[in-house]
């Protein structure tokens, strides 16, 4: 079912307002392409059906990863790709959240803030792996961004997919020690993690008032972990619901108040 209302309909109609919010240029990018996209500003094509051989014109897509309009076969590519890389072991899905105290730098730091996120919770994991009292083992990541939350919300954390294992330094497989149960305590994670952000954004030379470092490390960080997944495959198909999905889907869109416009 076509939906009734368009992301890129509500852009089309707040592009006034758009402009005044102060926005960088990566997020006025995006916003063109999901407002233009399968448009006549995108340009078309022809297609020629091989049964009846119809002629159907169609607009092009912008293919933008953040179009909520074009994105459906992209992720099935994305899995499809994945798919050659599972291992048959036992995955565990992690998930590292930021503090809300970094939210307005997220906005206008993206860059340092996220890739501090992935460093810091990629060394984490790698910590407690080396560690033989833990792992002692090689292990390995797959780790997808969200900046929201359920309700739409500011809220960057990292969904992360992690074998429950590695290799040894002979090269062979060392499954961890939880009997399937559990990768690593994670309240001794979220301290490691906490330590390992902290550090980060230190170093990228992000100015940060010291109250903010204060602030974060008076709290308690949250490094959330489910249990493994049935199987493999299963693990890509539910990464593949992150990948390509935007916070605001077409279908989301109930009604739209076109008064006073």
């Amino acid at each position: 079912m076509r939906p009734r209302h368009t992301v890129a309909d509500v852009l089309e109609m707040e592009q006034l307002q758009l402009k005044s919010l102060g926005l960088t240029s990566w997020h006025c990018r995006a916003l063109q392409a999901i407002r233009r996209c399968r448009t006549k500003a995108m340009g078309g094509h022809i297609d020629k059906c091989d049964c009846c051989h119809a002629l159907h014109i169609s607009y092009n897509s912008c293919r933008n990863r953040h179009c909520p309009t074009c994105q459906g076969h992209k992720r099935e590519e994305w899995i499809r790709a994945r798919e050659g890389e599972l291992l048959n072991v036992p995955y565990f899905h992690l998930v590292f959240t930021l503090p809300s105290e970094f939210n307005s730098y997220a906005l206008s730091h993206g860059k340092i803030v996220y890739g501090s996120l992935f460093r810091a919770a990629w060394q984490t994991l790698r910590q407690f792996g080396d560690n033989p009292k833990h792992l002692g083992g090689r292990m390995g990541m797959i780790a997808v961004l969200h900046t929201w939350g359920q309700n739409m919300s500011l809220h960057p954390h990292l969904h992360c997919i992690v074998p429950g294992g590695g290799l040894n330094r002979s090269g062979q497989w060392k499954k961890a020690k939880s009997n399937g149960k559990y990768l690593f305590n994670v309240k001794s994670m979220s301290k490691v993690f906490r330590g390992k952000y902290v550090a980060e954004l230190r170093k990228s030379g992000l100015k940060i008032p010291q109250e903010v470092y204060s602030a974060v490390f008076g709290k308690k960080w949250v490094v959330f972990a489910k249990q493994p997944f049935g199987s493999p495959r299963y693990v890509i198909e539910y990464l593949g619901r992150y990948t390509h999905k935007i916070a605001i889907s077409n279908h989301r869109i109930t009604d739209v108040d076109r008064k006073n416009r």
